[in-house]
């Protein structure tokens, strides 16, 4: 039975990997930009004009000649609407339309927000107007790409970037790449991984950076690059990187005037350190307020900025979900003014579900940001639809109750709360050399949903995600409903046949693709292995993080430590995050936990299986390609689903014993077979 189980799963796996380049007609490429150009006799009966020569504001130009096709349009700059920033105002009536901006790039920004509106049939009422601001100053993109062209949790093909064609030969991509990135105003890219290869800062590969920042810049993105630590030693020849030594202080110097005389807007440097073996400021004994702001006074004279990431961790019995607090809160206050520190979403590492990470609730004196993950390591790769903008506006919407009530983490990081010089906020790219660029056609949805929400985080996932299915597939009420409501369902879903009620970390070791609770790796960290987290055993299951525990609840601000801290209000979503809980516990539904855990996976399956009946329906529709590809992928998540539920479930038996309830589908596989499968999957590419 597990040979046949593991060789229908390979199969299924390898079919969704054929290349989308393969397929005719419709291949996703155009992603939600599918704009219809228009008619030459269209054209002749409106104008669009502009009085600035500006790069940007000449593209805002081209974009409404090429698909505008409504009235008179005129863009205008207005220098005393300093306030504004990179926003805009639209105003008119149906003979007119004038877009007003302080930048030229903001007259960009309005063009594609018209374009917007044409294509999802909007009408436009007399008088019209509307003002955008965007909430969040910096709307980053971080590529975890790799100088060889492997993308570091990646699951759309190689990277976009062609290092060893640059710079000489330039992909038409990069400008379809820019152009997707400012129809949804995202305007910072960060090139490279995280664990960064020192050789991306030698002069030679900063003459292929410089030609990106160059291709980019008219679309309004502005370039930034991971840097490694060691770089003075690996690169400099000199004997450390302590960042108190002169000598090493120099030598970031005359980097940052090369980087600078190349690309005068260059952004600045993202820097992992100290964390999963990146070498940092604590090797020699320093803080990271010290390594960040030796940094930071290098870039200062050129308005550059250090986002300073704060996951970090180290072999410790201290529970893995409070260093980062342990280690950051001491030092707030001490980073320099151009120093933001950069903040995963949740604690622990870009769960399926986890409460928000403690520290928006605790710096108070330093610049913070947040940062999610936009490509699927913990979602089923770019084989599972799950839309991840509720994921997103949950953590932005929770209060931290730092300032009282509603002090929530998007006014946390946007500037409300703490008057920063820039706010910014961060995705991990799901974008690869794939012809539809995130693998999955559903996937394209995270990138436009982060986009739109760097933008304005008040926007609702349900709205964003009618405006994309619309843009991107088809505008009839008819297909629009389902699949919008398979799209705000599959995130939940996700969770259920994953991690529900507040598992976490309990996937195959390494590649993070399926269930593997019962993990063991010999000499491995223990906070690297499931059982650390899941805790099971014949008591119960669970994480006690309350005052018993590790009394990671402490780190929140009141009432959350008391919510937290009580089995009985805490959120049921959230309660093996925070509590060991036994078995035999009552849910406030009246199930015991064991059967509420069996009804949670049950529930998942089932909405995985509604999901691919669903699409079956909408066949009419859609084009073809684009229709069997997202059906193969809904069959694998389908069939990945029961495999969570299968091995989880059988495994935690072990420990509860207790029988799986009568009314719900009995497990397809046994426990040891489904032991044995180890997938060889290489996430890096």
């Amino acid at each position: 039975m597990f040979t046949r189980f593991y060789k229908i799963y390979l199969i299924i796996f390898t079919v969704v990997w054929i290349p989308v380049g393969l397929l005719q007609a419709d291949d996703g490429s155009q992603l939600w930009l599918r704009y219809d150009r228009v008619s030459a006799q269209i054209a002749a009966l409106r104008t669009i004009s502009s009085k600035s020569s500006h790069a940007s504001a000449q593209l805002a130009v081209q974009e409404l000649e090429n698909y505008w096709a409504g009235q008179h349009i005129e863009l205008v700059l207005d220098q005393r609407k300093q306030s504004w920033k990179d926003g805009y105002q639209i105003q008119g009536n149906s003979q007119k339309l004038r877009i007003t901006a302080y930048q030229p790039i903001g007259l960009l920004y309005g063009a594609y927000d018209l374009l917007r509106r044409q294509q999802v049939g909007q009408e436009f009422s007399e008088p019209f107007e509307v003002s955008e601001i965007p909430t969040f100053d910096l709307r980053v993109l971080n590529h975890w790409d790799n100088l060889d062209r492997t993308v570091e949790r990646g699951y759309a093909g190689h990277s976009l970037w062609l290092w060893d064609e640059l710079p000489g030969s330039i992909s038409p991509r990069y400008v379809q790449y820019a152009r997707a990135n400012a129809s949804i105003g995202i305007n910072t890219v960060v090139l490279n991984n995280v664990n960064a290869s020192p050789q991306i800062l030698s002069s030679t590969y900063l003459q292929k950076v410089k030609v990106l920042a160059d291709l980019f810049r008219p679309y309004g993105i502005q370039v930034y690059l991971s840097a490694n630590f060691s770089s003075p030693a690996v690169i400099g020849g000199l004997d450390d990187s302590d960042p108190l030594r002169d000598e090493v202080q120099q030598w970031w110097a005359m980097k940052a005037k090369e980087i600078y005389n190349l690309i005068p807007d260059f952004g600045g440097f993202l820097v992992k350190a100290n964390s999963e073996g990146q070498p940092g400021p604590q090797d020699y004994g320093r803080t990271h307020a010290e390594g960040a702001n030796m940094l930071a006074d290098v870039l200062q004279p050129y308005n550059g900025l250090i986002m300073w990431r704060a996951f970090v961790y180290n072999p410790t019995t201290e529970d893995r979900a409070k260093q980062a607090y342990a280690e950051f809160l001491p030092l707030d206050g001490q980073f320099r003014d151009n120093v933001i520190i950069q903040t995963k979403n949740g604690a622990i590492d870009f769960q399926p579900r986890e409460p928000f990470h403690p520290l928006f609730g605790a710096i108070k004196k330093s610049k913070q940001m947040v940062e999610f993950q936009i490509t699927q390591e913990y979602l089923g790769f770019s084989n599972h639809l799950v839309y991840l903008a509720p994921l997103f506006k949950e953590t932005l919407d929770a209060d931290t109750y730092a300032y009282g009530s509603n002090s929530t983490v998007a006014k946390m990081t946007d500037g409300t709360y703490h008057q920063q010089g820039k706010s910014a906020i961060a995705g991990v790219a799901n974008i690869g050399a794939d012809d539809n660029w995130t693998g999955h056609h559903f996937a394209q949805a995270n990138w436009y949903s982060y986009g739109r929400l760097a933008w304005n985080h008040t926007l609702s996932a349900a709205d964003i995600a009618e405006e994309w299915i619309q843009a991107t597939f088809d505008k009839d009420p008819n297909f629009v409903k389902p699949v919008k409501d398979v799209m705000l369902k599959s995130r939940e879903a996700a969770v259920n046949y994953m991690m529900p009620l507040g598992l976490h970390h309990i996937f195959a070791f390494d590649h993070h693709y399926g269930p593997e609770p019962w993990g063991d790796i010999p000499n491995a960290r223990a906070d690297w292995m499931p059982w650390y987290y899941h805790n099971a055993s014949t008591s119960g299951v669970g994480f006690d993080r309350t005052a018993t525990g590790s009394n990671a609840v402490a780190q929140y601000n009141e009432p959350l430590q008391q919510i937290y801290s009580d089995v009985a209000t805490c959120p049921e979503t959230l309660l093996l995050w925070f509590h060991h809980v036994p078995w035999t516990y009552q849910m406030r539904n009246g199930n015991t936990l064991w059967d509420e855990l069996c009804y949670r996976y049950d529930a998942g399956v089932s909405d995985a299986r509604h999901f691919q009946k669903q699409w079956d329906e909408l066949e009419a529709y859609v084009d073809k390609e684009r229709f069997l590809d997202v059906q193969k992928r809904l069959a694998i998540q389908s069939h990945d689903a029961v495999w969570w539920k299968d091995a989880v479930l059988l495994y935690f038996q072990t420990f509860a014993n207790k029988p799986i309830p009568h009314d719900i589908e009995p497990p397809k596989h046994q426990l040891e077979e489904l032991k044995k499968i180890k997938l060889n999957l290489k996430h890096h590419n």
